[in-house]
């Protein structure tokens, strides 16, 4: 009795290599939460995730990146210790950081959207700097809209105390993230590989 045994691939190996990258993106997203600095006007501290969320939806487009902060939160939620300072768990998904980390996959799905114009990657040297600026200045608006109302809702906050803490005390900071993701994308090492 002859047995057929032929090759079938579950998954094509670019659904493959995207799902890996995305994963990567995940795992940089929860390397940069370690990097923390206390906001002496803020109840929550800044730290480079942001950077992350931005680089995700530059490099991975709207689909993988944002799919690449859904395996983020799923990663933290499930307890590896992925969030600010390197705390987990669902507690963190409900508690006075959780609007800005339910932004994420959106922020990121948004970035990507404007960067490459839609769900089809499109070469970075072909995004003009306006374009790219853009793109992240639309994340952080997005991430910074959930994240007062996550701070107004978890700490009774008014309306312009929840902007004052949650938004306004972090805008030095995002933009040097946002000069940090430029110079990245533009970098000759990275336009290299």
């Amino acid at each position: 009795m002859a047995t057929n045994t032929e090759s079938v691939d579950l998954v094509g190996d670019e659904a493959a290599a995207n799902l890996a990258r995305a994963a990567l993106f995940a795992a940089l997203v929860g390397a940069f939460a370690y990097v923390t600095f206390p906001n002496p006007v803020s109840p929550v501290d800044v730290t480079l995730q942001v950077l992350g969320v931005f680089l995700a939806g530059i490099f991975l487009g709207p689909v993988w990146g944002g799919a690449s902060l859904v395996l983020y939160l799923a990663a933290g939620a499930l307890g590896a210790p992925v969030f600010e300072g390197g705390s987990a768990g669902v507690g963190q998904l409900v508690g006075q950081s959780a609007g800005y980390l339910w932004s994420y996959p959106l922020a990121a799905a948004a970035v990507g959207a404007v960067v490459h114009r839609g769900a089809t990657l499109r070469d970075l040297d072909a995004v003009g700097l306006p374009a790219l600026v853009g793109a992240m200045v639309l994340g952080t608006v997005l991430i910074y809209g959930f994240g007062v109302a996550g701070l107004a809702l978890v700490l009774s906050l008014g309306p312009v105390e929840a902007i004052t803490v949650g938004a306004v005390a972090f805008l030095p900071a995002e933009a040097l993230k946002i000069a940090a993701a430029v110079g990245v994308v533009r970098s000759d090492a990275i336009a290299a590989a």
